[in-house]
């Protein structure tokens, strides 16, 4: 049996909450044997332990009768566990409550009971359409045509009929108009995750193609609660992908009011506002409005602490939150503060990383390296380099490689590694080459260290850090495309605190009071 399958027991127990697992223990003592039941002491000794060990549970029971057919007497418990979360779920969703009238209605329908099939399914029909859930409300019209066949059009009208073929017509329309937005949304984001950001025009044109123009295609008015969250969604990522900040925070602004104003699916998906919380507080903080991030930030953290998330929100929350404390702290230059929360993150981190995304766990890695190269500590630094780089996974995720690689080089700088920077320098000069990912920024910065490793003395030096400086300063205010590198790491406040001969967290503290100066 693969290692898969034994563990799959483990770590559905591990996952559940607290209330699931009492709810679980109290279904399942209303099955009891002589006081006692088999499953939940199986399930008590394997929530008791930190890894899956299988000869553990076995050494344990030994003799008992469930170890006879172990397979199956798991199958069972993991079957039981489900059938309870199924349960304790039903009231907290919509869909679940749904769900649950739908099968009684089949229930009445097959014991003949038509009336009372037919007013659950007109109960029904007004909780879906209250929500919106399209899906839904086609399988209740469906169940009612299959009702009225059957009573052989008798007690129905012609106005019935068509309220029939309206609600079918109309949520079949919505279905398909979600399904458009929500491809369009998946090859947006598809792209955004490999390439990020566009670095050149051709890139914003290929972004446009993709779907700028379909979305002129939509007409927003006739789009419900769910399509417009997904326009507003695709807008103010395509905006981003476009480098258009101020357009796409005006969206994520416009889908919190739509939110905000639509409470049940507020309630139904919490993914959605989190989502666009987090989006915004990233936008809000690149483009200096610290006041509103901090706001939106306190936003999230309440929002955090009101719900019981699920497992899935629950790993969301933590990377996201996580991220967003780093990067404010890191655009303010509080290395120290950072690392304290890096040290926290680093360590909750062994718990979530299973099941985070490798995208997720890359970008956060990545801005624990940044933090302790704000905290000269560059050995520390290569550690959480090497572990995105070393990540298979991550292949075709080439905008967090790329930077990645540059970081990479940098650290090997800071530490003299003077018999590695040729190897590693060729390393990226070959990724980037093989990506067709030579921006004039990486260009710039891999020309760099090609001169530095060459230089022979001091003086020569310090003009190759006057020349990267002078350049960097050049391109990052004068191309928006290149400016984008600096999101990763402030590479020319690095390069200015190494000709100025500053510490790079006093240089880039300084750079954000002038900042903060010049805004009020």
């Amino acid at each position: 049996m693969s290692t898969r399958t034994n563990t799959a027991l483990f770590d559905l127990i591990k996952a559940m909450t607290k209330s699931e697992k009492r709810y679980f223990k109290v279904l399942s003592s209303r099955h009891t044997i002589n006081g006692e039941n088999n499953y939940v002491r199986l399930f008590d000794f394997i929530e008791a332990m930190e890894e899956y060990d299988e000869s553990a549970i076995k050494a344990h029971f030994k003799g008992e009768t469930l170890l006879n057919r172990f397979s199956i007497t798991k199958k069972r418990l993991y079957d039981h566990i489900l059938n309870a979360l199924d349960a304790f779920h039903a009231g907290k969703s919509v869909e679940a409550q749904l769900q649950k009238m739908l099968n009684s209605a089949d229930i009445l329908y097959d014991k003949s009971l038509y009336a009372q099939c037919g007013k659950l399914l007109n109960s029904a029909e007004k909780l879906a359409a209250k929500n919106e859930l399209f899906e839904f409300l086609l399988q209740i019209q469906r169940q009612k045509r299959r009702l009225i066949e059957t009573e052989g059009y008798i007690h129905v009208s012609s106005k019935e009929l068509d309220g029939i073929e309206k609600v079918t017509h109309s949520s079949a329309d919505q279905i398909v108009l979600i399904q458009r937005l929500w491809q369009i949304k998946s090859e947006l984001f598809r792209q955004l995750n490999a390439k990020g950001m566009a670095r050149s025009e051709r890139e914003v044109e290929h972004y446009k193609t993709l779907c700028g123009n379909e979305l002129d295609k939509f007409e927003i008015d006739k789009l419900k609660t769910e399509g417009k969250y997904l326009y507003n969604h695709i807008q103010s990522a395509y905006a981003f992908a476009c480098g258009n900040l101020c357009e796409s925070l005006d969206h994520l602004k416009s889908n919190l009011e739509h939110l905000q104003a639509s409470k049940t699916q507020l309630l139904i998906e919490p993914n959605k506002h989190f989502s666009v919380l987090t989006n915004a507080i990233y936008i809000a903080d690149k483009l200096g409005d610290h006041n509103l991030a901090f706001r939106l930030l306190g936003e999230l953290k309440s929002f955090a602490n009101d719900i019981e998330p699920s497992e899935d929100l629950r790993i969301k929350l933590f990377s996201s939150i996580s991220s967003i404390d780093l990067s404010l702290d890191l655009r303010m230059g509080d290395f120290c503060s950072a690392k304290n929360k890096a040290e926290r993150i680093a360590k909750e981190l062994i718990d979530f990383e299973p099941k985070m995304s490798s995208v997720r766990r890359a970008f956060l890695e990545f801005k624990i390296a940044v933090v302790y190269i704000g905290n000269n500590e560059f050995n520390e630094s290569l550690k959480w380099i090497n572990r995105i780089l070393n990540d298979n996974s991550l292949d075709k995720t080439e905008d967090i490689i790329g930077f990645t690689q540059l970081l990479d080089l940098l650290v090997h700088i800071e530490l003299d590694h003077n018999k590695l920077l040729p190897y590693t320098l060729k390393s990226a000069q070959r990724y980037f080459k093989t990506r067709d990912r030579l921006y004039n920024f990486e260009r710039v910065f891999l020309k760099f260290v090609s001169k530095m490793i060459k230089c022979e003395d001091h003086f020569e030096m310090q003009e190759k850090w006057e020349e990267l400086y002078n350049e960097l300063s050049s391109l990052t205010n004068e191309d928006h495309f290149e400016s984008i590198a600096l999101d990763y790491f402030d590479f020319h406040s690095w390069a200015e605190s190494k000709l100025k001969q500053k510490s790079f967290d006093l240089v880039v503290r300084e750079k954000y009071n002038r900042a903060m100066k010049n805004a009020s």
